[in-house]
Formats: structure tokens, sequence, C-alpha cells
């Protein structure tokens, strides 16, 4: 996990956090409770305290038509992100976006641990949200870490 230095609440709001919105249009179990602390975790880690995340759960056939829709790519894939206002904006508050999960996809990616995988998914989700990429190696480097740092789970 991260250490408890890089997650203090932001001056200007003390006490602050981000506001979760879930929506679990699917029929594998989810710890919602939990996957809305590691959110929340995760943006107050990353400095975002005053903003609003929206976290969608859904199955294969959705995760399908969105993937197909928004990358022009067939099948379903495991996680992803719709920016809403990455940057700010200029803002106080910030609406960050989606991020949009398939458990059934992270439970095969990750049979042994479908758990750890949607973690890792979210976190995922929520660095793209927030402007990271891993195009280049740079990049990747960065975020996998980060990403790993937040979520427990190592990235292949």
């Amino acid at each position: 996990m991260v250490d408890d230095a890089t997650m203090s609440d932001d001056a200007e709001h003390p006490g602050a956090r981000p506001v979760i919105l879930v929506s679990n249009r699917q029929p594998v179990p989810v710890d919602e409770t939990a996957l809305v602390e590691l959110a929340s975790t995760t943006l107050r880690g990353e400095g975002v305290v005053d903003a609003e995340l929206s976290v969608s759960f859904i199955d294969d056939a959705e995760m399908e038509d969105l993937h197909l829709r928004y990358l022009g790519e067939p099948g379903p894939t495991d996680v992803l992100s719709f920016p809403l206002d990455p940057l700010g904006g200029g803002e106080d508050h910030r609406l960050l976006g989606d991020v949009v999960i398939a458990p059934s996809v992270a439970a095969r990616n990750n049979p042994k641990d479908p758990g750890g995988e949607l973690r890792l998914l979210l976190v995922h989700g929520i660095l793209h949200l927030l402007g990271y990429d891993h195009e280049e190696e740079a990049g990747r480097a960065e975020m996998w870490a980060r990403q790993e740092g937040y979520s427990g789970m190592r990235t292949s």
C-alpha cells in the first residue's frame, strides 16, 4: 500500500473526501465498500480531494459494446476510463469521469485473485483519468509503480 505520507488531505479541504458514485449492473459479487475506499485513497494520495468519480461494474456484453464503440476493438476488455475533467479545468470541484470495469473479465485475467485484479483495474482506470498513461516506457514505469502502491498488486 501507499504510505501515509502520500495520503495527506488537501490543506484547503481538511478532512474532505472525494465523492465516489457506484453503479453495479452485473452479477459477479464485488466488495463495493472496499473498492470505494480504495478509490478515495487513490484520489487523496494523488492530491485530488474535491472531486467526483463514477465507477461502474458491467457485464461482458455491455463492456464489449463500449470497447467496440469507443476503441473500435471487438470483444470485452477489463477496464475503460472516460475522462470528463482530467486536468481540473480551473474548477474547484472536479468531475473526473467514469471508470468502467467488467468483473467477469477481471476474474478471467486473474482467477486466483479476482478481488486483487479488481483493485488493480480500479486504480489503473483512476490513474488514466488523472492523466497517466503507459504508452511510453517512462510513463509506464511511473504508472505501474503507482498502481502497485495503491492496489497492492504487482503489474506484469
